[in-house]
């Protein structure tokens, strides 16, 4: 059982090119034994770090090269529940070394199988990501980000219907593309200081709803003209311009939102910036 175990879970931790920089390079990953669902938590300090869909028989898997003397590697599964633990977390409360910032690079590419339900969870500190989770079978998305930059894709639509996907960031620039194609029935997003974009390009095959909070920061929505949109807006010092809605009782709405087959409602709350509406042309695609 126990060497079973051991060959379906290979882990490769080895010195890698740049070792007088103390970087080093880890490979882990599991093929796929089976399974229909995976939980997978992620938790990635600093650095760059891509995700995408990987190979429908291997059910994770994560490349990192990282800074041997500040972090350390996760990877950690759990059969009976099954989920997995992946990420670079600190190595200890030591100060910080001052080195070039070619040495501190840290790069990690993430990858899950799209033939499983995936619940993923991911927290950032000050990372650069490029996250595709189109072509996934995403389920449930919880993100939590610091001082980030970050553009999370839907370049394909979701093989799975979404429950939910709830979005928190403190400093960050975020961007998130192509959100019809996410197929999640709510989205949520939370963010302190920054600037953020939210495009709901995609299929569109069913309706959604949308919540957006931001305290100080620059918020652009972009809008397919295909689908109804109704907006909803508490703001203090924060300017709008509604750009081709229309003022319908508390809200603003699209023309033919009332008919409309597929329905977007969006209610943001904001205090200091601004709102920005650009609508998508019906040929666009997402970038």
């Amino acid at each position: 059982m126990l060497r079973a175990a051991a060959a379906a879970l290979v882990l490769s931790l080895v010195a890698g090119s740049a070792s007088a920089q103390g970087m080093r390079a880890f490979t882990t990953f599991r093929q796929l034994h089976g399974e229909t669902r995976l939980q997978a938590t992620l938790d990635y300090r600093a650095g760059g770090l891509r995700i995408a869909p990987g190979s429908a028989t291997e059910l994770y898997r994560m490349d990192a090269s990282y800074d041997e003397e500040r972090y350390l590697p996760t990877s950690d599964f759990d059969a009976a529940r099954g989920a997995v633990a992946l990420g670079i977390r600190p190595a200890g409360e030591g100060g910080l070394r001052v080195v070039s910032k070619r040495q501190l690079r840290q790069d990690a590419n993430v990858a899950f199988s799209p033939a499983v339900d995936l619940d993923l969870d991911i927290t950032l500190g000050a990372v650069t990501a490029d996250l595709e989770l189109g072509g996934l079978s995403l389920s449930e998305l919880t993100m939590q980000a610091g001082a980030s930059q970050a553009v999370i894709r839907f370049s394909q639509p979701n093989r799975s219907r979404c429950r939910f996907a709830e979005i928190t960031a403190g400093a960050a620039q975020m961007t998130m593309l192509g959100l019809g194609n996410s197929r999640c029935d709510r989205i949520d997003f939370e963010g302190g200081v920054g600037k953020v974009t939210l495009d709901f390009d995609g299929a569109w095959t069913s309706s959604s709803q949308a919540t957006v909070k931001m305290a100080m920061g620059e918020l652009t929505l972009r809008l397919p003209r295909r689908i109804g949109v109704r907006l909803t807006l508490d703001r203090f010092l924060a300017s709008f311009d509604a750009a081709g809605l229309v003022r319908v009782g508390n809200g603003f709405e699209s023309p033919g939102y009332d008919r409309a087959e597929r329905r977007l409602d969006i209610d943001v709350t904001t205090a200091v910036g601004g709102v920005r509406i650009e609508w998508l042309d019906q040929k666009r695609r997402v970038e």
